[in-house]
């Protein structure tokens, strides 16, 4: 199956999100059948960082399977949280799992992308998320030491009290004010998904009102190029007719280098069930003939000139 890596494209402005768009604006359903992770960590007595991971799962009815753990958190996973593993319906409790590892230097942002994997009738969803752990203090609170019996200490003479010096007055001086931090809050995350039919092959984003614009232009292997210009507040998307060979190579504005995604045919093409349209949002018991393989592009990218540092005293 296809992944779309998009994690290589990184802003060069401070700030600055890039993602997939497309060209034509159109109302998009509400996102169904994805991961749900949060994080946190704390600071160990001995330095090191724990990181808390839960993924949980947006479906009621239907079970998924994990198929990416990308962790900026070097080092591995302790825990229910795992590669293949199983991931309960949503009411049946999340996955949870644990990393560990002491840094140099300022903290950098600990961030998870999760993909994972469902299967509901005829079509394959796969959908990944990114989050980003929260601060959460001390891992665990110091003991406070016994007090001892307190020792009385020895009178000291007080000294004879002296002529205080004349002062002069200074001019007075205005003490400075906090000016607050100008750093530019980080742009919000948007989805990102592929939809690939019998017939068509979509790549589809949802631009958040707090996103950044930016245009990509995919090109295909037989060298049909369409652009596409991503808005905020907007949700876009650009079709190609699906063919068995078709790779589209995707590049961007802001950013060198491109990102080359193969199509992947629906097993229910073969049984001569084609055409159909893509199902997205909640399930339905009326799913349109044709299969759905929904992938998620998730690699929300943005680097924040201004790193945050966090600094934690044992």
């Amino acid at each position: 199956m296809n992944r779309l890596k998009f994690r290589r494209v990184a802003a060069i402005a401070a700030g600055t999100l890039i993602g997939l768009a497309g060209v034509a604006t159109v109302a998009g359903p509400a996102m169904a059948h994805h991961p749900e992770p949060s994080g946190t960590y704390c600071a160990a007595p001995d330095g090191k960082i724990i990181v808390s991971w839960t993924v949980g799962n947006s479906e009621t009815d239907l079970e998924g399977t994990i198929t990416k753990l990308d962790s900026t958190v070097p080092g591995s996973f302790t825990g229910a949280l795992a590669l293949n593993a199983v991931l309960p319906k949503k009411g049946d409790g999340p996955l949870t799992g644990t990393q560990a590892h002491t840094f140099t230097g300022a903290l950098p942002e600990l961030k998870l992308t999760v993909e994972a994997r469902w299967e509901r009738g005829d079509r394959i969803i796969t959908e990944e998320r990114t989050v980003s752990a929260q601060p959460a203090g001390d891992c665990a609170a110091t003991e406070s030491p016994s007090p001892s019996a307190p020792t009385t200490p020895e009178p000291t003479k007080s000294p004879e009290p002296t002529k205080s010096p004349e002062v002069t007055p200074s001019p007075s001086t205005t003490s400075p004010t906090a000016t607050p931090s100008s750093t530019p809050s980080a742009p919000e995350e948007p989805v990102f998904r592929l939809e690939e039919t019998c017939d068509e092959m979509t790549f589809i984003v949802e631009n958040p009102a707090k996103g950044i614009p930016f245009t990509a232009t995919f090109t295909t292997e037989k060298g049909v190029t369409k652009k596409l210009e991503s808005t905020p507040g907007k949700t876009s998307s650009v079709t190609f007719d699906a063919y068995k060979g078709l790779k589209v190579t995707v590049s961007y504005d802001v950013v060198e280098g491109s990102e080359t995604i193969e199509y992947t045919q629906p097993k229910k093409c073969d049984e001569g069930e084609g055409g159909g349209l893509p199902v997205t949002g909640a399930a339905t018991g009326g799913i349109a003939a044709g299969a759905v393989v929904l992938l998620a592009a998730g690699a929300i990218l943005f680097v924040v000139a201004r790193r945050r540092r966090v600094r934690f005293t044992a």
